[in-house]
């Protein structure tokens, strides 16, 4: 049984890399892999139908929390686009040289990621790049660069990455300790690949054509979109705080948030008629929500949870520490292998393997914890469905699996393994 999942989680991954030569969706493939996962583990399993359909509802738990929460998130952003609300930040930019913009925008994406999390700023400036270039080109390499970014900004905060938030809620890091050793290789980790570039990239973009809009009185007033802006950027920023402060799971601050801007919309355009009013509530932006995207990361995330179930992860965990044992090489083989499947259960089985102790490597903010904190978070860079970051932007953007490893993996690589020598080193010190 187990091989046969092996196999077929290979083939279904085959399917998502090659979505466009083959002409499938990839939010199929990953649906047909996650159902037919479960579906063999409870044909061939001896732990009977009771105990797995206990698992999946187990799984299904933490899936259905990262779903309502990207579900809220991208419904927030396409509610503050229809306000015409991002022009407030593209207004701003006027730069149309490559590296220079580059440079903004990686820079904006890592610490937006460390005080919102990495899943939404991606989200945010997946919604900002079409904004702000016009080839499609241009606007895959800018969003892959921003996935490097949110991933590396997202290593170093407490609340940054759901990882970090495991290690911190699960009492292996401390916040303020995650924050002074893992900011420096995380901001190394982002720097590299864009050093790298500042020698190999030249030129400008092109910015969209803007069209004028037939009817001026269809659009939103300048007070309507400052305060859709802000009240989705205080939505936003919301999240962590009340994730903070009560405890409950980040998708209950998110709603809330998207709830309450609901509200305001709803109140703010009651007197309108016609489809100019729906155009600007929640309930017409919701057609324009990328649902594949949501489809496709409710596939892979059950296929990862299946390989979990039946232990393979876990045994590959077991593996690294039996056979090669050096913490620093573990964790950046974990990392690796986080671009490959969800670094959730990978850290989990992590957490599971090594118990707190009150001394050495493993005690509370021990090398071993500070570093699969930056190995994890940021080594899901290496492919695009690694991260959560990652299947956003790639939803939102439509970007092609083999495009990016082509374009974006080795930068992301050139990225993880600067920061994590700089680890080392600093440790050295």
């Amino acid at each position: 049984m187990i091989t046969t999942l092996i196999i077929l989680f290979i083939i279904g991954y085959i399917c998502i890399a090659l979505e466009h030569p083959i002409k499938i969706d990839k939010a199929a493939s990953a649906l047909v892999t996650g159902v037919l996962c479960w579906t063999i583990f409870v044909i061939f399993s001896d732990l009977g139908y009771y105990k797995i359909s206990k698992e999946l509802q187990y799984h299904l738990i933490h899936i259905s929390e990262i779903l309502f929460f990207l579900l809220g998130a991208m419904t927030i952003v396409e509610l503050v686009d229809a306000h015409r609300g991002f022009s407030i930040i593209t207004d701003r930019i006027k730069t149309t040289d490559k590296m220079k913009l580059l440079w903004i925008i990686s820079i904006l994406s890592f610490f937006f990621s460390a005080v919102l999390d990495n899943l939404t700023t991606a989200i945010v400036m997946a919604a900002l790049l079409p904004k702000i270039i016009r080839d499609k080109d241009d606007i895959w390499f800018f969003g892959g660069m921003v996935i490097l970014a949110c991933n590396a900004g997202g290593a170093w905060s407490p609340i940054g990455d759901v990882t970090t938030i495991m290690l911190w809620i699960g009492g292996q890091v401390t916040a303020l300790n995650i924050i002074t050793s893992i900011f420096i290789p995380s901001l190394v980790c982002m720097l590299a690949p864009l050093i790298y570039l500042s020698f190999n990239v030249k030129g400008k973009v092109n910015s969209p054509v803007v069209t004028k809009e037939l009817n001026q009185a269809n659009l939103p007033t300048k007070k309507e979109s400052n305060l859709v802006f802000s009240l989705g950027v205080i939505g936003l920023l919301f999240v962590p705080f009340f994730k903070t402060v009560t405890h409950l799971p980040p998708y209950m601050g998110m709603l809330l948030s998207l709830g309450v801007l609901w509200f305001v919309t709803e109140i703010l355009h009651r007197n309108k008629k016609g489809t100019h009013k729906a155009s600007l509530t929640v309930i017409g932006v919701l057609k324009k929500i990328e649902m594949p995207t949501i489809f496709f990361f409710m596939g892979i995330l059950l296929a990862v949870s299946c390989l979990q179930s039946v232990g393979i992860l876990d045994e590959l965990a077991d593996y690294l520490n039996n056979k090669i044992g050096n913490i620093y090489v573990i964790n950046v083989i974990v990392g690796l292998m986080s671009s490959i499947v969800d670094n959730v259960p990978l850290v989990a089985a992590a957490m599971g393997m090594y118990p707190i102790e009150s001394t050495g490597v493993f005690a509370q903010d021990g090398i071993f914890w500070q570093f699969l904190a930056y190995c994890a978070g940021t080594g899901g860079s290496v492919l695009i469905i690694g991260s959560a970051a990652g299947v956003a932007v790639m939803g939102i953007l439509k970007i092609d699996f083999m495009w990016y490893l082509k374009k974006i993996s080795f930068l992301a690589l050139i990225g993880y393994v600067w920061g994590a020598l700089t680890y080392i080193l600093l440790g050295m010190l």
